[in-house]
């Protein structure tokens, strides 16, 4: 059974292509500010509407971005819990490599020069 640690990472995967492209992270800099529609966001590019939803649809099944519905209306919203998510990956990551290079330190063996 795979660990927690590996099935986050499994999640990430799609998390970190999604963050690949410049027009999804340009996105995602337009949903800090505030929620959007499809048209809203597509104002921003010259690009067809087909393509936004295309980008639309990954940042999605990243978890990066989530739906709300008003009325006939699809607002798209960041979704700041996976990134937190990452963050904390990342310290831990940052955390666990720090630990590793302190411990190498600590078990060098002293200089041929003390003879």
């Amino acid at each position: 059974m795979p660990s927690e640690r590996s099935v986050k990472q499994l999640g990430f995967a799609e998390t970190f292509k999604a963050l690949s492209d410049p027009v999804r992270r340009n996105i995602l800099d337009l949903l800090r500010k505030e929620s959007l529609s499809a048209g809203e966001i597509g104002s921003h590019f010259d690009m067809t509407g087909a393509t936004i939803s295309y980008h639309l649809r990954i940042l999605k099944e990243s978890g990066l971005v989530k739906e709300n519905r008003v009325k006939n209306y699809i607002y798209y919203e960041l979704n700041t819990s996976v990134l937190e998510e990452i963050m904390a990956w990342l310290t831990d990551l940052r955390a666990d490599s720090v630990s590793a290079e302190d411990k190498m330190e600590y078990e060098k063996p002293d200089d041929a020069s003390d003879t």
